[in-house]
């Protein structure tokens, strides 16, 4: 019985051998107790065969334990030397990423204030432009009316070029501080059916004055969470745009509409004038931009400000000698 027990015993060296040490281990050991075992087997147990034969399978067991187990540990860490060597590839790798991104922050914040110094230095430059131009034609004119020898009637004439020129220089100096302003963060419910109501009435006696028919269809939308204020001021802009645009005789569509699946409240202004050019489309928003000669270039900047300031958006579709739509888009009330 206890020799049962003993011989079992040669086992524990074995796997500990070949799970420290690998194949090379097991296989080592195993034969280390094949040799300590042989003597066992041939002097005490020599005259019985068939127990002989029992302790010789015994030692085969013992070598293939070894090999089995040593193979097994060995590609065990095989295995784990080969995630180790992958961890420490991502690590590297994710330190290097890690670098890159704060390196492509930076840049990108170098770009963002380059792009605003780039834009500031732009619109400097077309404000003082814009400003340059009555500033002349008011020197002119004062230039002129210190001039000995001027008639009275012309004094007049002169006179309300100064004031013409002042209200120019006047105007873009109150659009430019108009588009700078931030958004109020202060809006309320309103009903821009009304608002729009409103406005149609009071451009209606400008719209006669220019031989142009003000239309306005009243569709079923809920109401805004808006500051009505700025609304107006951006709807005028479009209207005394689409008015001004629009030929003697021509009308002006202004309508609404909702749209379910989208939430959006619509807002469309139509004019029948001569439309926008196609490659004039995609910078009518730009600040100064203008297509008329006497307009400062800020109104569809201003609207298109506000509206964005409301969560909104306003598009534009028009072709040469088929007038111009300017849609504008509003997140109806929650």
């Amino acid at each position: 019985m206890l020799h049962d027990i003993f011989q079992r015993l040669y086992y524990i060296p074995i796997i500990l051998a070949a799970y420290w040490f690998g194949f090379r281990g097991g296989i080592g050991c195993a034969i280390l107790v094949t040799v300590a075992y042989a003597p066992h087997i041939l002097f005490q147990w020599g005259g019985h065969i068939s127990m002989e034969m029992e302790k010789y399978l015994e030692v085969i067991l013992y070598n293939v334990v070894g090999g089995i187990t040593g193979l097994l540990s060995q590609q065990e860490r095989c295995r784990r030397e080969e995630l180790e060597q992958t961890a420490q590839g991502l690590e590297d790798s994710y330190r290097q990423l890690k670098t890159q991104s704060e390196l492509i922050i930076r840049i990108e914040e170098q770009l963002r204030r380059a792009e605003r110094l780039s834009a500031l230095g732009e619109l400097s430059a077309i404000l003082a432009h814009e400003i340059r131009n009555p500033l002349a034609s008011i020197r002119g004119t004062a230039e002129i009316l210190m001039e000995q020898g001027v008639p009275a009637e012309r004094r007049g004439e002169f006179l309300e070029i100064l004031v013409k020129e002042s209200d120019r220089l006047n105007r873009v100096v109150e659009d430019f501080l108009r588009m700078a302003r931030p958004e109020p963060a202060d809006k309320r419910e309103c009903d821009i059916n009304e608002e729009l109501a409103n406005m149609v009435t009071l451009l209606s006696a400008q719209a006669r004055g220019c031989s142009v028919h003000l239309e306005f269809s009243r569709g079923t939308v809920p109401r805004l969470v808006a500051d009505p204020e700025k609304l107006r001021q951006a709807f005028l802009n479009l209207m005394l745009n689409a008015i001004q645009a629009s030929p003697e005789g021509g009308t002006v569509q202004v309508a609404t509409s909702y749209n379910r699946e989208s939430g959006l409240v619509e807002i469309r202004i139509a004019d029948q004038g001569g439309g926008i050019a196609a490659d004039a489309i995609s910078q009518i928003f730009e600040p100064f931009f203008t297509t008329k000669g006497s307009g400062t270039g800020l109104g569809l900047s201003i609207t298109k400000k506000i509206v964005e300031g409301h969560g909104g958006s306003v598009e534009v579709a028009s072709e040469p000698g088929r007038g111009a739509t300017f849609t504008v888009l509003l997140p109806a009330a929650e």
